[in-house]
């Protein structure tokens, strides 16, 4: 039977109270000063090695839970991606052994930077401090996350998989043994930053906050007349749980028009969403961002209050990527924040390109 105790509950996802406790302690609290890119200390992990741990939680599946588990590649379900508390398809946490939860996490550990991986299981940890707040523990569940696999996880083939509930959505690629892309990448906080108890000021989420609140304060007032784009926040990311991310048109302040000091801050607020992915699929997304992409096409917008505590939302777009961060809900203490790769979400563009290439070669 399952235990009614929360701690108990929680200590069986597999990580150990330990473990979540060193996890949590890395986070940022209040006052920390952000991470630079120096801070971030990512995975390093190739496609293959992500294909033998998703292998390996596969061998640990009875036929039952296998099939929860798995999907083809080309099924519909890949695509159909939350970030709210609904029914979901997959297999949850809480119907795992020990065994099968550890291998899940060492999945995620191996696809994620260590950055990442800590940013996730924070998500989970304030599911129960929610109910604890809410004064309804049963009604937020930390074992309720799911895996999910799409096709046969391997080192020279295209699969993908995924890892969710509340607030967390995942999404993975593995083309081939070179490329492994992320998106969506959805990540939450409610709180944004816990009121009361014994994490009371904690702050999972906190410096993608206040990395872009600097560059705000940043600007002269004809720069931030441009990065302004409205003065009350939307209700929520714009693009929400949308398969293919669309905004109408490229809004707020070229990177182009800021100083070099104030675009290093940019790409700080950039690196804090890309350091959450693998070491080399970081590493390479920083390299274009700087390098490749020309500044006048990265925009960075701000709509809303720059006060802490008050709505607010941002945004940095360019053609090839997308970062959306919203804190209105919960009179403005809950964070919704996405990573999109506008080529090649859910495999994409890259995906089409192995599969043309396979043919071709046929």
């Amino acid at each position: 039977m399952k235990s009614s105790n929360p701690a108990t509950r929680f200590a069986r996802l597999g990580l150990g109270l330990a473990v979540l406790a060193a996890a949590v302690a890395w986070i940022a609290s209040p006052g920390d000063a952000p991470a630079s890119k120096d801070d971030v200390v990512p995975s390093k992990a190739g496609p293959g090695d992500i294909a033998a741990r998703a292998a390996t939680f596969l061998t640990l599946l009875d036929a039952d839970a296998r099939a929860r588990a798995t999907y083809d590649l080309a099924h519909e379900e890949r695509l159909n991606w939350a970030f709210t508390p609904v029914s979901r398809n997959g297999l949850p946490l809480k119907d795992m052994t020990v065994e099968q939860r550890a291998a899940a996490h060492a999945l995620l550990q191996t696809t994620m930077s260590s950055q990442g991986y800590h940013k996730a299981n924070a998500i989970i940890e304030l599911e129960r401090i929610l109910g604890i707040l809410d004064g309804r523990p049963g009604r937020r569940d930390p074992e309720d996350y799911y895996v999910t696999i799409f096709g046969k996880p391997g080192a020279d083939g295209p699969w993908a998989w995924r890892f969710e509930g509340h607030h967390l959505s995942l999404n993975f690629s593995s083309l081939t043994n070179e490329l492994t892309v992320t998106g969506p990448a959805f990540m939450g906080a409610n709180p944004a930053t816990v009121p009361s108890g014994e994490k009371a000021g904690w702050r999972p989420l906190g410096r993608e906050e206040d990395l872009a609140r600097a560059l705000l304060f940043m600007l002269n007032p004809e720069q931030r007349e441009m990065a302004v784009i409205a003065e009350r926040a939307p209700r929520d990311i714009i693009t929400g749980n949308d398969r293919e991310a669309r905004l109408e048109g490229f809004e707020g302040i070229p990177a182009s028009r800021l100083t070099d000091e104030q675009r290093d801050q940019l790409y700080r607020v950039i690196a804090e969403y890309v350091g959450n992915l693998e070491a080399e699929a970081a590493e390479a997304w920083m390299t274009r961002i700087r390098d490749e992409i020309p500044a006048d096409d990265i925009h960075f917008a701000w709509a809303g209050s720059p006060e802490p505590g008050e709505g607010h939302y941002y945004r940095v777009h360019a053609p090839q990527f997308l970062i959306e961060y919203d804190n209105t809900q919960g009179n403005a203490n809950h964070v919704h924040s996405v990573w999109r790769d506008l080529e090649n979400d859910f495999g994409g563009d890259a995906l089409r390109r192995h599969y043309e290439g396979g043919h071709e070669h046929q």
